[in-house]
């Protein structure tokens, strides 16, 4: 028990403590810091003291140290390293352990780095680094890799039992049906083993360890024993100059004479370096213990590697017969060959017959042979098998187990389980076993290690990417305690990893990195995990949008590369679907949109509690690729004013304002119609954004409030047109729009119809000058229509109905008592004096007159566009929304009314 640390400024402002910075590990209960709102309100207050949390598990150096050893020595080292020294020589030997080793101590630099980094297992290493698209996919194929890893080393064993088996003479089946059996059920017991828990298996693997090293020292002190003369007809002559020299250079025999078979069948003997980084919530100092212990065990083994390939290339021939008649009686060496000849042996018979039994290249358990006791080294194949294929088979689950727990893929959690104190993952040790008998059905060790160096050999890629990605990328979360790596050490694992894989097994490797790219893209595009495990791709992916961005400053404008970024002034999203879809269309992967949301004053209590994350899942759910913004502001106009101008990053700043149209503006209160128009009114604005274009988005078939989830602009536009009706040029921004949204699949059959004015007189050479410009601005248009009869007078009905919307917000002269129109208009500026009305009569005309001929020729289009007219600055705000309801009243589809800044944002020219 001890008491709870606080600051000496306030009893619940905690002094700074672990427990709050470890709510980043996966699967721990979160605690959260009292929040500055409650350390402003809540009174002193006195804490009870807590229990502090010991863990009752914990593994030391010599732990870590030992398991690493283990893992890393099995079956290669007493089955096959004499094996590939009588096919590589003593040099090339020395070489493959030199270039195998590089790899593990390369790779052992990079676990420790991220191993200090935080506390995790190999997988979390992995996965927490390079994000979930390849680390998921790479945790899938390393608990594979310790799965097969179990088959290696269980086949080893039986292969040895299998041999002592028939020096008794006992035969169960036949060769290779022995291995598969005696396998099978080694592998089984083992698998009870771990049913046992933690505490057997350290045991198990304590005990392994010491026969291990007594076997070890048998075999040391076995090469300074004189050879008795059945040794010698075995091939083992003791440290001879002339058996050195004769095993220096390669000898490569059978399918598997080559210097990447012999390399790849060597690699497994190295691929325990995780073992120690697999069981790091297990140990007491992590952080400590894995860097030390794992450099330590790569020396210690390496070392181990090195002393059996001199000892015993410089001991032992290539060949023998194992027979005594073989023994020379004379002097003569005439006709007999290799170093055996002068040593008294002649093995020329066999040799020439290829038939020898024995020596280094034939005869697999040359340790024994060379040891002081052969059943002590009997019992160190035993150890080092054992002890490695139980170490896989813990590592294994666990490893998959985590992978369970973040469910990332379909169909696997139900592995992940976990029973007992120690949450052991017994049916993950039921697939491991599965998965491991299957491959123990080989029975051949030639066959599974290459299949096993390719998968260990992508992890250690992996990890040594990951490592030099997060020192690459300069993230502030990248401080590990380990300093002595470097990120181009780790380049260089990760190259070399790579290319060890296909100069190994290029089908398996092809095979592997084609798995890894289907779960990627799985993960990527079908998936989408909703984690965040601040990897170093995020980090990275910082560093190259800061980057771009700064780098566009310097980058004038240009024509060709204009862009629409549209600041579209939505509200909370949800609330405008049709608005954000329709930007969403013509915007998506080509330019910025960010959704604007103004809060007043009296809304800010209740909206801002309202996080901004649940809206940017809405457009991420939307696929809408937009960012959302929200800004506080006493009224709508002075929020989007300073909202155009605070949004947006370098060049990444909106040039396009959009805005929704309200279709029910006659029935809102004069105050709240005040402040929507001089949003709407561009002659508020026009001196203020002289560089900004408008769109007015009107539908209105869609309520402003509507949370529905599926628009028009959601649905396919068919083989309908999209009508442009260019009455200004503002720039061309009109007719950009209607190309960028037929870009789009859904819009994609849809025709653009182009609608100009003109006269009857010039109607033909009009089209043909707007056919020839829209052409050379290689915008494709199926017609276009001259407009001749703009200038007609409306339709009485028309006209009336509307004076009728204007008529609330009319001052007439002859109704005013005692109060000038002056005063009124101070009063309520928004409303039209009979001179501003007969003013702008002929204006009003022409809006109702146009719209006329909208739903005329277009009642059965997708999409109309129309050019925004511009307002003049006499026009009260009241008289100008109602020019624009006038505009797009009585259509069945939306309506666009689009500005521009009267710059170009179209050329025909390369320039």
């Amino acid at each position: 028990m001890e008491p709870r640390k606080t600051s000496i400024y306030n009893t619940i402002d905690m002094a700074p403590q672990l427990e709050y910075y470890a709510n980043t590990l996966p699967h721990q209960e979160i605690k959260i810091r009292p929040s500055l709102d409650v350390l402003r309100k809540t009174f002193e207050v006195s804490f009870p003291p807590v229990e502090k949390n010991i863990s009752l598990l914990s593994f030391f150096l010599t732990l870590q140290l030992m398991r690493c050893m283990l893992n890393i020595w099995g079956v290669i080292l007493f089955l096959r390293l004499t094996w590939i020294t009588s096919q590589a020589g003593i040099v090339l030997g020395l070489v493959i352990i030199a270039l195998a080793v590089s790899v593990t101590t390369t790779t052992a630099l990079s676990i420790s780095a991220i191993a200090t980094n935080g506390e995790s297992g190999t997988y979390f290493m992995i996965s927490r680094t390079l994000g979930p698209e390849l680390g998921a996919s790479i945790g899938l194929i390393f608990s594979l890799a310790n799965a097969l890893a179990v088959a290696l080393h269980t086949v080893g064993f039986s292969e040895v039992v299998r041999d002592l088996m028939r020096s008794y003479g006992t035969i169960m089946v036949d060769s290779l049906n022995d291995v598969r059996i005696i396998g099978v059920v080694t592998v089984t017991i083992l698998l009870f083993i771990t049913f046992g828990g933690m505490d057997w298996e350290a045991k198990a693997q304590i005990f392994f360890f010491i026969v291990l090293m007594a076997s070890f020292v048998d075999y040391l002190v076995g090469t300074l024993i004189p050879p008795t003369p059945l040794k010698k007809s075995q091939g083992f002559f003791g440290y001879d100059r002339d058996i050195f020299i004769e095993n220096l250079t390669p000898s490569w025999r059978g399918p598997d004479g080559n210097f990447f078979r012999q390399f790849a069948i060597f690699f497994p003997a190295c691929t325990g370096i995780l073992s120690g980084a697999n069981i790091s919530g297990d140990l007491k100092d992590p952080s400590t213990a894995i860097p030390k212990g794992t450099l330590m065990a790569i020396f210690c083994t390496t070392l181990s590697y090195v002393v059996i390939v001199i000892t015993s290339g410089a001991s032992t021939v290539r060949d023998a017969s194992g027979n005594m008649t073989d023994l020379m009686t004379g002097n003569s060496t005439s006709g007999c060959l290799g170093p055996a000849c002068k040593l008294g042996w002649n093995f020329t018979t066999c040799v020439q017959s290829q038939t020898c039994s024995q020596g280094l290249a034939n005869y697999s358990q040359v340790m024994g042979l060379i040891s002081g006791s052969y059943y002590l080294i009997v019992a160190g194949v035993f150890a080092a098998t054992l002890s490695s294929a139980l170490g896989f088979l813990v590592s294994a689950p666990k490893i998959f187990q985590c992978l369970c727990k973040d469910n990332v893929y379909p169909y696997i959690s139900f592995f992940g389980k976990g029973y007992g104190k120690n949450n052991e993952p017994l049916r993950g040790y039921i697939l491991t076993y599965l998965i491991a008998v299957a491959i123990i059905l080989v029975a051949q060790l030639n066959i599974i290690a290459p299949i096993i160096s390719n998968f260990f050999l992508c992890s250690y890629c992996l990890i040594n990417l990951s490592c030099f990605h997060a020192s690459i990328v300069n993230s502030p979360g990248w401080r590990p305690a380990f300093k002595y790596y470097n990120k181009w050490t780790a380049l260089y694992g990760a190259m070399a990893s790579f290319a060890l894989m296909f100069a190994f097994t290029w089908w398996a490797a092809l095979g592997t990195w084609f798995v890894i790219s289907l779960l990627f893209i799985y993960i990527t595009y079908f998936k989408r995990p909703n984690v965040n495990w601040g990897s170093s791709i995020q980090a990275s992916s910082y560093n190259m949008a800061l980057s771009f961005s700064v780098s566009l400053t310097d980058v004038k404008d240009h024509v060709k590369n204009f862009r629409p970024q549209c600041l579209v002034m939505t509200g909370p999203p949800k609330q405008r679907p049709a608005l954000v879809d329709f930007v969403g269309c013509f915007t998506k992967q080509v330019s910025l949109m960010i959704c604007g949301n103004i809060i007043m004053e009296p809304d800010k209590q209740t909206q801002f509690q309202d996080s901004t994350d649940q809206y940017v899942k809405w457009l991420n759910k939307r696929k809408v690729r937009s960012f959302y913004t929200q800004f506080t502001a006493d009224t709508l106009r002075d929020g989007v004013r300073y909202l155009m101008q605070a949004s947006g990053l370098g060049k990444l700043k909106p040039n396009t304002l959009v805005i929704g149209f309200k279709s029910k503006w006659m029935e809102s209160s004069p105050t709240t119609y005040h402040f929507f128009h001089t949003l709407c009114v561009l002659r508020i604005w026009s001196n203020l954004y002289d560089n900004t274009y408008l769109l007015l988005f009107a539908a209105n078939d869609i309520s402003e409030n509507s949370d529905q989830v599926k628009t028009v602009f959601k649905n396919a536009g068919g083989t309908k047109t999209i009508d442009v009706y260019w009455i200004a040029d503002d720039g061309g921004l009109i007719v950009l729009v209607p190309y960028l949204l037929t870009r789009r699949k859904r819009w994609r059959s849809c025709k653009i119809r182009v609608f100009i004015l003109g006269d009857e007189e010039n109607m033909k050479e009009s089209r043909d000058a707007m056919m020839a410009l829209l052409k050379r601005f290689r915008i494709n248009v199926t017609d276009v229509v001259v407009m001749t009869d703009t200038e007609r007078s409306p339709q009485p009905k028309n006209m009336n109905k509307f004076l009728e919307s204007v008529a609330p917000y009319r001052l007439y002269d002859e109704q005013q008592e005692g109060v000038s129109v002056q005063e009124l208009k101070k009063k309520e500026p928004w409303k039209i004096s009979d001179k501003q009305f007969e003013a702008f009569r002929l204006k009003s005309e022409r809006k109702v007159r146009l719209n006329e001929i909208i739903r005329r020729n277009s009642q059965n289009t997708t999409l109309v566009l129309v050019s925004l007219p511009v307002a003049h600055g006499d026009c009260p705000s009241a008289l100008y929304i109602a020019w624009l309801d006038a505009l797009t009243c009585g259509l069945h589809c939306p309506a666009v009314l689009v500005r521009g800044n009267q710059e170009n944002v179209l050329t025909f020219y390369c320039q």
